[in-house]
């Protein structure tokens, strides 16, 4: 492998380092490097490719738009691609759910959602106090930092990181403790010191917390519990929205409406920067130009997302299709944990998002790197790394995913063998 990016790219690259080839092309759930050899891709861009790579019916629409010399770049000016989102996003989205949010373009990534989103809570209440959850992850600005879990990515900040309160989130302490009796009772005592939150952000499932997913009754627990104190509830979907649990919003299961919403990731279809904060109309205080940023007009984005949202949100086929692979996934994954069960504690997830959670923290990246070896590309998540990450694309096929549950199951077959040696 060429020596550039050693000897030329910062040493905080990641990703790479589990996978030391050089990658030049992609199709659907397929990334092939120089060399010729293809990978099944159960990472997808960490939730960014929902629908695979160069997915066929948006490139088309992309390639036209650039062809015809449309505007690409355009911070917050109207555009023609714009207008069509918008009309296009609350025509598929919004309104056949009953949702009645404004949306702003805050930038093109999940943590621009996020920090618009906290500075508009604070900004409407008038108070500084944010909760979030034990094992969050929101970003790696200072802001989504402060509401963070990792201890690792909070110590990088290298300021104090001030304004956020964590609490337990679902099942954190085993059961052990009434949904939050913590949280409530902190509330309701003014010696507690815990100043009356601007809001709670708060993911459905957190996947790099681990692949810890809410129930609803949680869920909807925690909308009323911040209803009945007038707290703004914050659902950050980055991840976990446009379709990974199955519905577009992962929150819809649980049948609550947040306050505020923060998409990305999967949001432009095509893996093209693209990022909104919705938000009930009330709470549309800001003042024109007071938060902005250059790239919150991308407007190829715009194009994709359209694409995406006609091709694949008009119906209920792709929902229905992403519930049943998970069905798929979760069997195979049980099974594999019943081979092992000596070295996998549980299995967990939603929709088409997984995790096989290892007892032994060091056995996980040992597995993904056996995976890569067999070419599949998965990542680890968890607090400490110990949870076998599964984010295929929602298109993959069936032959696909069960060809990578084979590969999984040799994989974690492999480790053990080692380590028994």
């Amino acid at each position: 492998m060429n020596d550039v990016f050693t000897h030329l790219e910062s040493e905080v690259r990641g990703y790479c380092r589990g996978w030391p080839t050089v990658f030049t092309t992609a199709r659907g759930s397929r990334i092939t490097a120089e060399d010729g050899r293809e990978y099944l891709d159960f990472f997808a861009g960490a939730g960014t490719l929902n629908y695979g790579h160069n997915n066929p019916l948006l490139k088309r629409r992309l390639l036209d738009y650039l062809a015809a010399d449309s505007v690409v770049h355009s911070l917050d000016m109207y555009t023609a691609a714009k207008r069509t989102f918008l009309e296009r996003f609350e025509e598929v989205v919004l309104k056949p759910r009953g949702l009645d949010y404004k949306v702003q373009f805050p930038g093109p990534a999940g943590n621009h959602a996020v920090e618009a989103a906290l500075k508009l809570a604070r900004k409407y209440t008038g108070r500084e106090t944010v909760v979030s959850f034990t094992n969050a992850f929101h970003g790696m600005t200072l802001g989504a930092l402060a509401v963070t879990g990792n201890s690792m990515k909070r110590t990088g900040a290298g300021v104090p990181l001030g304004h956020g309160v964590a609490m337990p989130y679902d099942n954190y302490l085993d059961g052990r403790t009434p949904d939050f009796l913590l949280f409530e009772t902190m509330l309701d005592d003014s010696g507690s010191g815990l100043d009356k939150p601007a809001a709670v952000i708060v993911e459905t499932v957190q996947g790099e917390g681990g692949i810890n997913a809410a129930t609803a009754e949680w869920l909807r627990g925690l909308a009323d519990l911040c209803r009945r104190h007038e707290i703004l509830l914050i659902v950050d979907d980055v991840q976990m929205g446009c379709g990974r649990t199955g519905a577009f919003f992962s929150f819809e299961e649980a049948g609550i409406v947040p306050d505020i919403v923060c998409l990305s990731k999967s949001l432009s279809g095509y893996g093209l920067p693209f990022a909104v904060t919705l938000m009930r109309r009330d709470l549309d205080v800001w003042e024109p130009g007071e938060h902005n940023g250059t790239f919150r007009g991308f407007n190829p984005a715009f194009v994709t997302a359209v694409g995406a949202l006609e091709e694949y949100w008009t119906g209920e086929t792709l929902e229905k299709q992403t519930l049943a692979k998970g069905e798929l996934v979760e069997r195979g994954l049980n099974e594999i944990a019943l081979t092992h069960a000596g070295a996998i504690d549980t299995v967990r997830g939603r929709g088409l998002a997984w995790g096989l959670v290892m007892r032994d923290p060091d056995l996980a990246p040992r597995v993904c790197g056996e995976a890569f070896a067999r070419g599949l590309l998965m990542e680890t998540s968890g607090p400490e790394g110990e949870v076998v990450k599964l984010l295929p694309p929602l298109t993959t096929s069936e032959a696909e995913l069960a060809h990578g549950l084979e590969i999984i199951a040799d994989s974690v077959t492999a480790v053990r063998d080692a380590v028994a040696v």
